[in-house]
């Protein structure tokens, strides 16, 4: 059997879907796993195991599809589920498992504050698109690798964060999804362990403006490693606190403890922090821990996110009370290690 997964975008997104492609391989010996996804988000997949082969996308949709033609697959698996994705399974014309968007459910929670929306991960949709095929949940939570040859050498991090350190992901798709720069300093004030900030190039500047406060304590990486080099920042961090981003689902394959900032976003959609079988109502999974301002009547105002705050305040993220993020991060920090 020939399984073509289709996923576009973006980081997270992306991550969460590994759980799929393991549980189809190994449940499946005979299976052949292709992976469809943008060309930018090749490197979240490219040490795969359990993907035998990727296509990548850049611009010419068309193109791609007519080399996918030529492998004949048996079905597709759509975790996408647009109108690209539509295209793509109307020109292959084979059989297809789309998984719930939830939609309808997303848009009463965000415009009416009715929440609807199932007690589980995204994870848990994504999966639902393998069950007529036999395939279950076998509970090992998300994939990330990296390459057996370490990326980064002792150098890359500062002696003075060589014995541990707490990751702050402070970047995100939207600006709704970001803890301002204010709230990052006071966390890192308080903080009494090494930080390093974790953000692309587009988060240096803020990331100047939160480490210029001690310069020795907080490391800006942003901006200096490429996504494969954060993740393995992530990987040897002792704890991660994080914006509701891509690096956050790098931290959970890495079962790492999590301290998660939700904006405008909710946990409630099924993005949260997944390490197996965790819902959110009832966690399994006493490594995360979720902030956010549940009793602010405006939030959750999107299911993705806005430029700024729709009413001026963005009291979501500006609410956050960065004394107990600091003791939440203290605790899960003398945990590690523990059973």
């Amino acid at each position: 059997m020939k399984v073509l997964v289709i996923r576009f975008s973006s980081i997270g997104d992306i991550v969460l879907t590994t759980p799929v492609v393991r549980c189809l391989k190994q449940q499946h010996k005979d299976v052949v796993v292709h992976y469809l996804t943008k060309s930018a988000y090749g490197a979240i997949l490219m040490n795969n195991p359990y993907i035998d082969k990727m296509y990548l996308l850049d611009d010419d949709l068309d193109a791609v599809t007519e080399k996918l033609k030529e492998e004949k697959y048996d079905c597709i698996l759509d975790l996408h589920h647009n109108l690209r994705t539509m295209r793509v399974k109307k020109a292959l014309n084979v059989k297809s498992y789309s998984f719930p968007k939830l939609n309808v459910q997303k848009w009463l929670l965000t415009n009416l504050k009715v929440n609807i929306m199932p007690d589980k991960s995204i994870v848990e949709r994504y999966l639902e698109t393998v069950r007529s095929l036999g395939v279950t949940n076998d509970g090992k939570g998300l994939d990330y690798f990296l390459r057996e040859d370490k990326m980064l050498s002792d150098s890359d991090i500062p002696v003075s964060h060589w014995g541990g350190y707490v990751g702050c992901v402070i970047g995100g798709s939207y600006n709704t999804k970001k803890l301002p720069v204010e709230q990052w300093r006071k966390f890192c004030e308080l903080i009494p362990y090494p930080v390093i900030l974790l953000g692309g190039p587009e988060d240096r500047d803020e990331g100047l403006a939160i480490a210029e406060q001690d310069n020795i304590k907080i490391y800006n990486s942003c901006g200096k490693f490429n996504l494969t080099e954060s993740a393995e920042l992530v990987k040897i961090a002792r704890v991660i606190i994080s914006n509701d981003t891509g690096l956050m689902h790098v931290a959970a394959a890495y079962k790492k403890p999590i301290v998660s900032l939700w904006g405008n976003t909710s946990p409630d959609m099924g993005m949260f922090p997944y390490y197996g079988f965790n819902n959110l109502k009832e966690r399994v999974a006493p490594e995360s821990v979720i902030m956010e301002m549940k009793k602010l009547s405006c939030h959750p105002c999107s299911k993705l996110g806005y430029n700024r705050c729709p009413k001026g305040h963005f009291k979501c993220m500006n609410g956050l009370d960065m004394a107990v993020a600091v003791e939440e991060v203290k605790r899960l920090w003398s945990g590690v290690g523990k059973s």
